[in-house]
C-alpha cells in the first residue's frame, strides 16, 4: 500500500476533469516507479483528507473508495489522547486481487 500526502488544484485552476485526470495518471506511473525502483507493484493507495476543509470530490470522482474517518489519533498517540483532527480515509484499488495480495 502506497499513501498519498498531498494532492492539491490551487482554486482558481478551472479545468474541467482536470483532478481525476491527474490522478488516474499519478497512479499509473507510480506503478512503473515503484516496480522499476523496488521491484514489486503496489497493490492499493491511500489517501487522507481533512473534512473541514475539503470534501474529497476528486477523489470520489476518480472512483476512490471511501472507507471511513481516522479517530484523530495520529501514530505517534501513545496516550490516547485524540488530539488531531478527524481525517476521511480514501481507497484505490490497483489491483483487482489486492486484498488476497495484503
Amino acid at each position: 500500500m502506497v499513501n498519498s500526502a498531498q494532492f492539491l488544484i490551487l482554486p482558481w485552476v478551472h479545468v474541467k476533469y482536470l483532478a481525476s485526470a491527474v490522478l488516474a495518471l499519478a497512479a499509473k506511473q507510480l506503478v512503473r516507479d515503484w516496480e522499476a525502483r523496488h521491484h514489486f507493484r503496489p497493490v492499493l493507495l491511500e489517501t487522507f483528507t481533512d473534512p473541514r476543509t475539503f470534501a474529497g470530490t476528486c477523489y470520489r470522482a476518480a472512483n476512490w473508495i471511501y472507507v471511513g474517518d481516522t479517530q484523530g489519533r495520529g501514530k505517534l498517540d501513545r496516550h490516547n489522547q485524540r488530539a488531531l483532527p478527524v481525517k476521511t480515509i480514501f481507497l484505490y484499488p490497483l489491483d483487482p486481487q489486492f486484498r488476497e495480495k495484503l
